[in-house]
This record gives C-alpha cells, structure tokens and sequence, in this order.
C-alpha cells in the first residue's frame, strides 16, 4: 500500500543528488514490509557510470544489505517513472510494485531520453496491470524543475 513518506524518501534522495552534481533528480526508495531497506540516487556523473541511475542504486544497496538478488517482497518508490533499463532491473530483481512520480514526458521535458529508448525497447504494453502506479507527480515535479534551472550537465 502506497505510502507518501517513502516518495518524500524519495525525493530528499534527488534532491541531495543534484545539489551534489551526482546527476539527475532521480531519487529512489526500497521498502519491505512497511520499512526503508535502502535508498538511492543518479549518481551517472560522479560516478562516470551511466547505469547508475538512482533505482540501480537504490537495488544494488537493498539486494547488498539483504544478501540477496531477489526483492519479491519489495516495493519501489521512484521520482521518475523508470527508464527501460531500470524497468529490466526492477523485473530482474522480482521487486512486486513501482510507485513513480513524473511520466516519462517529464523525463523528457527536461533533457533526458527514456522515451526515446523506451519506444525503441517496445514500450510498456505487456507490463503486469497495477504493477506501476503514478503518485505524487506534482510533489516530483518540484525537484524536476529546480534542476531544470540549475547550470546542471545534461547528459
């Protein structure tokens, strides 16, 4: 069940990322049984490593602290709607429901491509019904537009 501190999680995740040049105001939360496993955020800049967007992170930290590379029992809280490569390692993971906040028209709006690759991958038609959910996007929107005014890389 949705929980709206998780998304604010979420969001302090993107903020502290871009203030801190990391990268983009993708910032991401694991939950299990109603308690925080790991947080994460873009790090592809300071890390050089443009697989590291902040759901990447957020999964590699939960599935390290749970020694484990199966979250079936895990929800993820997302301030963007996930690119196809952070969907594959969502469904990789077995993680059973993504809240997001910001479309994948978001995304775009403010430089970066998931709607490009994600057309190219084939979309999200056969995705399972209610396995991603849209919340809070106006809450999103606000750390989306701070680093559209922000002097950030785009990448």
């Amino acid at each position: 069940m949705y929980k709206k501190e998780f998304m604010e999680i979420a969001i302090s995740e993107a903020r502290e990322g871009i203030f801190n040049n990391d990268g983009g105001p993708f910032g991401a939360v694991i939950v299990k049984n109603g308690e925080v496993i790991a947080s994460g955020h873009n790090r592809v800049l300071s890390s050089n490593d443009s697989t590291c967007h902040g759901e990447i992170d957020a999964i590699r930290k939960a599935e390290s602290k749970l020694k484990t590379y199966d979250l079936s029992d895990c929800e993820l809280y997302t301030t963007g709607e996930p690119c196809p490569m952070c969907l594959a390692a969502i469904l990789w993971a077995n993680i059973k429901k993504v809240y997001y906040g910001c479309r994948l028209s978001d995304n775009e709006k403010i430089g970066f491509r998931d709607a490009k690759f994600d057309k190219i991958m084939g979309g999200r038609s056969d995705l399972p019904d209610g396995f991603m959910e849209e919340k809070d996007r106006e809450m999103c929107l606000e750390v989306f537009e701070k680093y559209e005014k922000m002097e950030a890389k785009k990448y």
